[in-house]
């Protein structure tokens, strides 16, 4: 294969922001093999070596919050008041996971009178390939890489070709922090050669966030290889306002869950259940505090409402809403008071729709865009039927002063992650995770780190003299 360029178009403006060059078969191939020569010395390090060192490079990552901010903006859409927040996640859950490690890791002894002993090593699997998307290009990335590089394994980062900057940032910082070259490599590469990469045989884990046929694709590469793989997918993710919660800080809390990073979240709040006792006050705020984004140019420090990545993902936003209209919804905000918003752009205003049922896309299809529908629910019974209803598992939220009735409502749930009182966060200490077409396996927590080690067993019987 040869070599051929791809370029970055920002959403800020249409402009090309990056030109990159894709690797050749013979870069990926020689990437690969040094992956794994340097895997094999990495393996040895102390658990204490390995923190030192990704310790110091998200030390020096963090220097730079201000430069990657604005770079999201430029590739990606986020508004530059926001950039800063992806950095300190990353330092959040790389610290967490850091300061686990060395419990998480140590060996399991099996006590017993036998003479000798007996023990299981958790050992690297050795060459994990982390595939990153868009719309978090760090946070996702992050979730694997340090766990990864933590166990002793080597990593190959392929990001999406929206945010190329970012891995080689990562990279830049894992470099200058002093570690061992090849243990961590950034790789511009094809969808074709990244499959070509899981079929050669030396890939030992794949932990891929994407959407779900991209998904079911990574699987049937797969397939055969004999190797774990971590599948973070798309979502649907409800709420159910309960009529004894506390208003403002539901409203609050759910209009950010919705709207932060125009609503490309795949944890982001994507259709909201409502007792009907508080419905109309809670829709009535909610709309309120929707009304005051101001939607423009990421890299104003005004703009809280930022493009979406391209305007594909715009017009099938637009397209969803107008169906639900169109089969008796109601938009409560007229698009005309955000003056980007327009037909062909991917500057797109933020749109709350009721009357809305699950005859409609926009309350069943992922969106990945700024528009929420509200539902009024009579029960708890109700609001759980509905919140099951969906392909998708990936978080759930109630909003209650009633943490039994919490719990007990989190029980019925199908979800990967369950909340009361809060949504849209992921919390480094708990699994990350999902069922469903939300996918399969987990990253962060102790957990996580059990798919990036196997077990090795050791039966050491000492003989009679």
């Amino acid at each position: 294969m040869t070599t051929s360029m791809f370029n970055v178009i920002s959403p800020v403006d249409g402009s090309i922001y990056l030109e990159r060059e894709y690797v050749s078969k013979a870069q990926l191939d020689q990437a690969i093999e040094g992956a794994m020569r340097a895997q094999e010395d990495w393996q040895n390090r102390t658990v204490g070596e390995r923190a030192e060192i990704c310790t110091r490079a998200i030390e020096i990552f963090q220097k730079h919050k201000a430069r990657h901010g604005e770079e999201l903006a430029w590739q990606m859409g986020r508004p530059i008041r926001y950039g800063a927040g992806e950095v300190s996640g990353v330092a959040e859950r790389s610290s967490y996971m850091i300061d686990i490690a060395e419990d998480a890791l140590a060996d399991i002894h099996i006590k017993d009178n036998l003479a000798g002993a007996r023990y299981i090593k958790r050992v690297p699997v050795g060459v994990v390939l982390t595939i990153a998307p868009w719309n978090y290009p760090y946070l996702t990335a992050i979730n694997s890489v340090v766990p990864a590089l933590m166990a002793g394994n080597a990593v190959l980062l392929k990001h999406s070709s929206q945010t190329p900057l970012c891995s080689e940032r990562l990279a830049e910082c894992f470099a200058e922090a002093g570690l061992p070259e090849g243990v961590f490599q950034a790789l511009h590469i094809t969808h074709a050669d990244t499959a070509a990469a899981i079929r050669s045989g030396n890939i030992n884990y794949v932990a891929f966030t994407g959407s779900v046929p991209a998904g079911a694709r990574i699987e049937e590469t797969i397939a055969g290889q004999f190797i774990g793989s971590g599948l973070e997918l798309g979502g649907k993710d409800p709420a159910y306002v309960r009529a004894d919660a506390n208003l403002p800080n539901a409203i609050e809390s759910l209009v950010d869950g919705s709207f932060f990073n125009s609503g490309q979240s795949c944890c982001g709040i994507e259709r909201i259940y409502v007792h009907r006792a508080v419905f109309d006050d809670f829709v009535a705020g909610f709309t309120d505090l929707t009304k005051q984004y101001v939607l423009g140019s990421p890299l104003e420090q005004e703009t809280t409402l930022g493009p979406l990545v391209n305007v594909k993902a715009a017009e099938f936003v637009r397209g969803q809403t107008a169906e639900a209209i169109a089969q008796g919804a109601k938009a409560l905000i007229d698009p005309a008071s955000f003056p980007l918003d327009r037909a062909g752009s991917n500057y797109l205003a933020p749109q709350v729709l009721v009357d809305v049922d699950h005859s409609m896309r926009v309350m069943t299809e992922e969106s990945f865009g700024p528009v929420i529908g509200i539902m009024a629910v009579d029960s708890d019974d109700e609001a759980i039927a509905l919140m099951n209803d969906s392909e998708f598992g990936l978080t759930a939220s109630v909003w209650t002063e009633d943490i039994a009735i919490a719990t007990a409502i989190g029980a019925r749930v199908q979800t990967g992650t369950f909340f009361a009182n809060r949504c849209d966060y992921l919390d480094p200490a708990l699994a990350w995770t999902g069922i469903k077409n939300s996918g399969r396996g987990c990253t962060l927590s102790s957990v996580g780190y059990e798919a990036l080690t196997r077990p090795k067993s050791f039966h050491l019987r000492v003989l009679d003299k």
